[in-house]
């Protein structure tokens, strides 16, 4: 099965501080550093590092262009499906870090260029029962059309709601898997996901909007998902934080490698658990997630 994911590509500059400021205040940090981030190139690289065929579908601009081509194919992601444009620059992330948690501001730049002409040359190399990943940091437009552009094609669609922002209904009912973290599940839903009551309240109130299955990400307390009437739950594995960064994005990718292999629902929870777990202990988003043969010795 291949995976194609569709979504931000940007270039991360991260620095560290002691602590978040408030309004107005200038807090001394350190340990700067550039690093090729973006939902959805993060997620690619997620997928390719575990080990499946993946397909990045993107624009990048003229600032950091080159070096965000070359860090995707470095990983082992197809880029061919990347377009790059000259009169903009490509996404940028800056991103402050203080005790294991992080703030991000976006400047979109060539990710709103993506269009459904690109998804359409990109799919059509799809095949039935292949997978397609999204997120929201392309235009809602676009994700709604590359949604239902894959079911029609017969692929299994998921859609990583985030940054949360209204979307029309035909998205829910396009979506075989919604991904949301605790925040954008009480976006569309009024309910904070915060324990198996409230987390099965949330998959039922998305069900009736159309989604297959729902599998809600709550941080320390794992991942849920509602399956045949049951909730799933699935712990995360102990460990310290030290870089939350590209935790979501890593569970997302590792979710749907281990689908695409056959796992099963709580097969892949518990894989994508242990890889954004392990993730969590490095600094940096695409280089701190993990390898096939890393995870497998850290499980």
């Amino acid at each position: 099965m291949k995976i194609f994911v569709i979504g931000s590509i940007n270039m991360d500059l991260v620095i560290r501080a002691p602590f978040m400021p408030k309004s107005g205040m200038t807090v001394e940090g350190g340990g700067f550093m550039s690093n090729p981030g973006g939902k959805g190139a993060n997620q690619a690289v997620a997928c390719a590092k575990l080990g499946a065929e993946t397909y990045m579908v993107g624009c990048v601009g003229k600032e950091f262009g080159g070096e965000l081509l070359q860090s995707l194919s470095g990983y082992g992601v197809d880029t061919r499906f990347i377009e790059r444009h000259e009169d903009v620059s490509s996404g940028i992330a800056v991103i402050a870090v203080a005790d294991g948690d992080n703030r991000i501001i976006l400047d979109r730049g060539a990710n709103g260029k993506v269009t459904a002409g690109l998804v359409d040359r990109a799919l059509a190399c799809a095949e039935a029962g292949d997978y397609l990943i999204l997120q929201l940091e392309v235009e809602t437009e676009t994700v709604a059309y590359a949604l239902r552009a894959g079911k029609r094609r017969g692929m299994v669609t998921m859609l990583n709601p985030a940054p949360a922002k209204k979307l029309p209904e035909s998205v829910f009912a396009d979506c075989d898997y919604f991904l949301p973290n605790q925040t954008e599940a009480e976006y569309y839903t009024g309910i904070y996901p915060q324990d198996g009551d409230s987390a099965m309240a949330c998959a039922i109130a998305l069900n009736k909007m159309g989604v297959g299955r729902t599998v809600i990400t709550m941080g320390e307390r794992g991942s849920a998902c509602m399956e045949g009437g049951e909730l799933i739950e699935v712990a995360p594995l102990a460990v310290e934080a030290v870089d939350t960064t590209a935790a979501g994005d890593t569970y997302v990718g590792a979710f749907a490698v281990k689908l695409s292999e056959g796992g099963g629902l709580e097969e892949a929870m518990r894989f994508a658990s242990a890889a954004s777990s392990l993730a969590v202990t490095r600094r940096g988003a695409q280089r701190s997630i993990p390898v096939r043969k890393e995870l497998s010795a850290h499980l």
